[in-house]
């Protein structure tokens, strides 16, 4: 983001912050890398605090539809401690954030999923103020075994629709591999020779290093090992899987 002014109570002399993410494309699994700048206004100051956060669109939304950052949710932050910002100096740090598995999806078979958002967010602390800056979006792609999933539901008639993240726990029933205390829903349209309308399969993929697997709504998931990806084999499997819960 460009050069903004921060903590405005500081006067207009305050110190200026700009982020820039060196990676706006990740994948899960890997690091988003920033380099931020923060410049000294009049006086020094100690900064207590300088924090970037990974955040995502959480499942609340605005009442009219728009995309509006209704309940930023975030899944991790990294940062540093205190340190003192001279008068009209710079400080410059490069600071990295750690992708998880379980990072909720934008970009899917290279296409933007509708509702799924992901952005880098720079909090300043001084003075028992907190500032904390625009949002600065990314892209989050999917990984190889989730786009093969992906493809496997688009050639089995599925249309993807949107997504959402909720935060939560999940029924005890299901078989919970999730580390995470969040996950990401996505909604694929049933196919048109389903006889179904526009009745929607709530997936979730839940990503490991090693494997995804998959719940079909809120049923059990199919499990699919990254090392034997095979997209017609994952298809029939899948088709199998879905089937077992919606025949026909």
């Amino acid at each position: 983001m460009a050069f903004r002014r921060f903590l405005s109570s500081l006067g207009i002399n305050a110190p200026s912050v700009e982020t820039v993410v060196e990676n706006p494309a990740v994948r899960p699994g890997e690091q988003l890398h920033c380099t931020v700048t923060v410049r000294g206004g009049g006086a020094d100051v100690e900064v207590e605090r300088l924090r970037l956060e990974l955040v995502v669109r959480a499942e609340d939304r605005e009442a009219d539809g728009s995309t509006a950052w209704a309940n930023p949710y975030t899944v991790v932050e990294a940062g540093l401690g205190a340190f003192v910002l001279p008068a009209g100096g710079t400080v410059t740090h490069r600071i990295a954030l750690d992708v998880p598995w379980e990072m909720p999806l934008t970009h899917a078979r290279g296409g933007k999923i509708k509702g799924g958002r992901a952005a880098v967010r720079t909090e300043l602390s001084i003075d028992n103020s907190v500032d904390k800056g625009d949002f600065d979006e990314i892209e989050v792609h999917a990984l190889p075994a989730q786009d093969t999933l992906h493809q496997a539901l688009a050639d089995l008639g599925f249309r993807l629709h949107e997504a959402e993240v909720k935060v939560g726990a999940w029924p005890a029933r299901l078989q919970d591999r999730r580390v995470a205390p969040y996950w990401q829903e996505t909604d694929f349209f049933f196919p048109e020779s389903a006889g179904r309308g526009r009745f929607e399969l709530e997936a979730v993929f839940v990503a490991r290093q090693d494997a995804v697997d998959l719940h079909p709504g809120g049923y059990l998931p199919a499990t699919f090992a990254s090392a034997d990806m095979d997209l017609a084999k994952w298809t029939a499997a899948l088709d199998a899987h879905i089937r077992s819960y919606w025949a026909g």
